[in-house]
């Protein structure tokens, strides 16, 4: 959770920093209006970067007197009010503002005005956590700002549109855009800033690029124009973007020392909100140098200084770098309850995405300190999440595709109507030509028979091309679009309607079916570090060796995110564990090929046989694999790279279906339940501990002997 946040290429990410870095005036500077009025919400733009609760309320009292000035004052104070309201946290009030420009840019056929307003909304809804409608009125800016002659609006469009695209992943688009949006901000000699904040982003860039010489050449460039500006808040902006490379780079002493002269120039311009960001800076930095208690007293001032400001992402990332702290220093009761405070804040704003990422984040932190129930707990909440995500993913590509063929219809429909006109033209036409030349009716009879045949024959090729489109409709619905495997509906709807006898116990032992489920280990790390398109290339990857390892025979999902499930309907009893150590191994012996990068994958797995029947009766699928989930959680919790496979149940009449579900690592030290262990052979896998062979045996062996008696 700490670098999440923190310094400026990930708090509330680079996106959203174009608002804190960028905003030039509506009004290109041959346009300045003379309006005393116009002057002071320039003078006040500066003040509201650094000190934005006394900018808002400035900009508030001029609201009266700015009704009777011109256009361009009245849309240059919604936008500043607008970024005002973004920069307190007020994130309605900042859609509104940017909504009222956007409805005054349309009334006055103004496009500089309209760009400006769907600039301030894309920041608010980024904000809100609403990326995709983000990302949309971002690129519609910038279409808008291109005919615009006001190259300060054009420049910021273009870095923001380069943003938007590093969000998703798609570098190569983020630097040609980020690099015509610097090349722009050069050619706007009049306002200096707007270069300062090209730069900005553009270093960020090439950090989150690891292009580092780059980065390091364009910082250099920022600092020494931040020392010509004579402005103290830049030259803060400045030495808090070099803490970012310099974290990156793992030059830790460089970073805490560029963020200290940050801090040292905020503090000297009363800008709270960026004490507050210096000083969980860092306390993120005294982490990663595992300084717990420094990193705990940064991180408890970051807290109080946030909680002044009300800046409730802020006071979320302070409380996770103090319970990362508190961990560090094994104080464990007190860092779960500011991990629990910070995730609160998430779970209020309906904020998944960034909950999703926390609770991977809590569950490693809780399983470094040993606290395997704690860790487990995060990651049944984080797998809740992703679940809830992918489903809404899908629907929103279903709607997407729906949308698309409905469109294709109404198209053919309107050109069968066209061409069925155009035949009833025809036919007018003939009737005319048969009153006025009678010798003439053999011949237009049959002209009209041969449009007629033509038509009809145009129709049913339409026909046949829209059945077409509804069987691939139909594929794709069943189909997860990344990997091509079977998505979890086509799955729910095959197990519903499996014949009953085949979820009966087997009468021959020695064949059974077989559910198997799978997890990436550490995709988020790959994800960060390569960028979600890499994150795809892996998945592809996987689903492409699952469909090797297995037989055709066998069902392969995507589950969800980066898990797959597998259903196998008839494995020797004996071979279950083969299966789970051939999936292991061919998936950890292959590598991902990305940018130059060579990506090593491994999964952990989950298992069991299907169907289950612990006390003579099957369990319904479902209760299979969340006992599977559970075995695949345990392996995660153990170290990775391994599978954990539920054999069978003992002593049932002692227990209860119930407590094996609540604790199964509980239930199968206690020897109601029988788990396999197969381990990974990477070189860096970790076999069981003693504890769990001895616990293993000794359930084998109370078995036999309750067989015995």
């Amino acid at each position: 959770m700490a670098a999440r946040h923190l310094h400026p290429r990930q708090q509330s990410s680079a996106f959203a920093l174009a608002a804190a870095l960028l905003l030039p005036p509506l009004l290109a500077s041959a346009q300045a209006e003379a309006s005393s009025v116009y002057q002071h919400i320039l003078d006040i733009r500066e003040q509201s970067r650094f000190v934005p609760e006394k900018a808002l309320t400035q900009l508030q009292a001029l609201q009266t007197r700015a009704e009777h000035e011109t256009p361009a004052t009245r849309a240059e104070l919604l936008n500043q009010l607008s970024i005002a309201h973004l920069r307190t946290g007020q994130l309605d009030a900042a859609i509104a503002d940017a909504e009222q420009l956007i409805s005054f840019g349309r009334s006055q056929r103004d496009d500089a005005m309209l760009a400006k307003g769907l600039l301030a909304k894309s920041y608010a809804l980024f904000e809100k956590a609403e990326a995709g409608a983000a990302y949309q009125l971002a690129f519609e800016a910038e279409k808008l700002a291109a005919k615009s002659s006001d190259l300060l609006l054009r420049s910021q469009t273009q870095i923001t549109a380069g943003q938007a695209y590093a969000e998703q992943g798609d570098f190569p688009n983020a630097l040609a855009k980020m690099q015509l949006g610097l090349d722009t901000a050069r050619q706007a000699t009049s306002d200096p800033v707007m270069l300062f904040g090209a730069l900005n982003a553009i270093v960020q860039l090439y950090t989150q690029m690891k292009e580092y010489d780059k980065a390091e050449s364009a910082l250099q460039e920022l600092l020494a124009l931040a020392e010509q500006l004579h402005l103290p808040g830049r030259m803060a902006m400045a030495k808090t973007t070099e803490y970012g490379l310099a974290i990156d780079m793992e030059q830790y002493k460089r970073a805490i020392q560029a963020q200290q002269t940050a801090l040292d120039l905020m503090r000297k311009l009363g800008s709270e909100r960026m004490i507050g960001l210096a000083l969980g800076n860092l306390a993120d930095a005294y982490l990663k140098l595992h300084d717990y208690p420094r990193a705990a007293q940064y991180a408890s001032e970051s807290l109080r200084s946030t909680q002044k400001t009300g800046d409730r992402g802020m006071e979320s990332t302070a409380r996770g770098n103090l319970a990362q702290a508190y961990l560090g220093m094994g104080r464990i009761v007190e860092g779960k309850r500011q991990y629990e405070q910070a995730l609160a804040r998430y779970e209020q704003e309906n904020n998944k995405p960034q909950l999703q990422a926390a609770l991977r984040e809590y569950g490693e932190a809780l399983e470094r300190v040993g606290d395997t129930a704690g860790a487990i707990s995060a990651y049944h909440r984080e797998r809740t999440i992703s679940d809830q995500l992918f489903e809404r993913r899908r629907q929103q590509a279903m709607l997407e595709l729906q949308e698309k063929y409905e469109t294709e219809k109404k198209q053919r429909q309107i050109e069968l109507l066209s061409r069925d006109n155009q035949l009833k033209g025809t036919e007018l036409d003939n009737k005319r030509l048969q009153q006025r030349v009678w010798w003439l009716l053999a011949l237009v009879t049959a002209l009209g028979a041969l449009i007629v045949g033509m038509l009809y024959r145009r129709v049913r090729h339409a026909n046949a091309q829209l059945e077409v489109k509804n069987l691939e409709l139909k594929a794709q619905s069943v189909r997860d679009p990344l990997t091509a495997l079977y998505n979890r509906r086509h799955f729910q709807d095959f197990m519903r309607a499996l014949p009953h006898t085949e979820t009966q116990p087997p009468r021959e032992a020695d064949v059974v079916g077989a559910l198997f489920l799978l997890d990436v280990d550490h995709f988020k790390h790959i994800n960060d570090s390569y960028g979600h398109a890499a994150g795809d290339a892996v998945l592809k990857m996987l689903a492409e060796h699952l469909r090797v390892a297995l037989r055709e025979t066998d069902m392969i999902v995507r589950w969800g995110g980066e898990e797959f499930l597998a259903y196998l309907p008839a494995v020797a009893r004996q071979g279950i564990d083969d299966v789970a150590r051939r999936i292991l191994r061919s998936i950890a012996a292959q590598t991902v090929e990305y940018q130059g990068h060579s990506i090593t994958v491994q999964v952990s797995v989950g298992y069991a046989p299907f169907p289950l029947a612990p006390d003579g009766s099957p369990l319904p699928w479902e209760r299979v694999v969340n006992l599977v989930d559970m075995a695949l959680y345990l392996a995660k919790a153990h170290g990775r790279h391994r599978a954990y496979g539920l054999r069978g149940f003992a002593n049932f009449e002692h227990t209860s279906l119930e407590a094996i579900e609540q604790d199964l690592e509980r239930a199968w030290r206690a020897g109601f339940v029988d788990l396999s262990v197969v381990l990974g052979d990477a070189p860096d896998a970790i076999p069981p501990s003693p504890n769990e062979l001895n616990n293993v045996v000794h359930i084998k062996h109370a078995q036999k002997n309750s067989h015995a008696t």
